[in-house]
């Protein structure tokens, strides 16, 4: 006699109920930063393969002067990280894209900070975008970002001694940080088009705590260039050292891989 029987929960499916974890991914956030843990939970979508867990730092201004740098100050980031380590995350980022300006030299101190005070692996927003920018052969960028001109100028000079070339940037001369996260993807979309005509190897939003990712299936599409958003590109590289997969190619084709 046959017997019904009743299709198991999809709850049953996720990792922890088959033995193993979820791949953690331990967050260095900007305290005043609203935008990427939302995004970056967005961008995972269903899958439950991988968690996110943060610990935030003071950021809330974005300039070129002392009492701005020290917010990124290298025995902070070893402080969370060293928090981030008793949840027992498998990787450690910096989700902030201070090294752009302040040079990828510092960021790479900070990595070997975390990695020799933690024994995790770790990266930052700056260094993931010069790992996709060397894996890809990108050499030619146009830049959109929140922050004031003299910042853009920096970035580029600080690229610029990393062998690479923006080509065209636009900034919204914004400088406190909590309010990046308030710029309209109705504001972003012109100045996205406006850079990307030129055809440049890729557009890169920089700034963690804007929401560049939304618009970047729709501006593939429509220019066939890479764009990059900062939050997604940061969980590209952390997923990646983790030995986890990459992201849907909505969120930018060249992050599928």
């Amino acid at each position: 006699m046959s017997q019904n029987v009743e299709p198991l929960s999809p709850h049953l499916n996720h990792p922890s109920v088959k033995g193993t974890r979820p791949t953690r991914i331990g967050m260095i956030v900007p305290s005043s930063n609203t935008c990427l843990e939302p995004q970056t939970y967005r961008i995972l979508g269903p899958r439950e393969d991988v968690t996110v867990h943060s610990a935030r730092i003071s950021v809330t201004r974005i300039a070129l002067d002392k009492q701005s740098d020290h917010q990124f100050d290298v025995g902070s980031m070893q402080s969370a990280a060293e928090l981030l380590k008793t949840a027992d995350v498998d990787v450690i980022a910096w989700n902030g894209t201070s090294g752009s300006w302040l040079g990828a030299a510092h960021d790479r101190e900070i990595i070997d900070c975390i990695s020799d005070a933690t024994g995790v692996p770790a990266t930052t927003s700056t260094l993931a975008y010069l790992e996709i920018f060397n894996r890809f052969h990108i050499s030619k960028i146009a830049l959109l970002t929140p922050y004031t001109a003299d910042v853009n100028e920096q970035v580029a000079e600080s690229y610029g001694h990393e062998g690479l070339e923006v080509v065209e940037s636009r900034c919204l001369g914004l400088s406190d940080n909590e309010s990046f996260a308030n710029v309209s993807l109705q504001e972003l979309l012109p100045k996205s088009r406006e850079l990307l005509s030129n055809t440049p190897d890729c557009m890169v939003y920089l700034c963690t705590n804007m929401y560049g990712a939304p618009l970047v299936e729709q501006l593939e599409t429509e220019f066939d260039v890479p764009v990059l958003d900062s939050v997604a590109v940061t969980l590209w590289h952390a997923l990646d050292l983790a030995g986890a997969d990459a992201l849907d190619a909505r969120w930018g084709r060249l992050l599928s891989n």
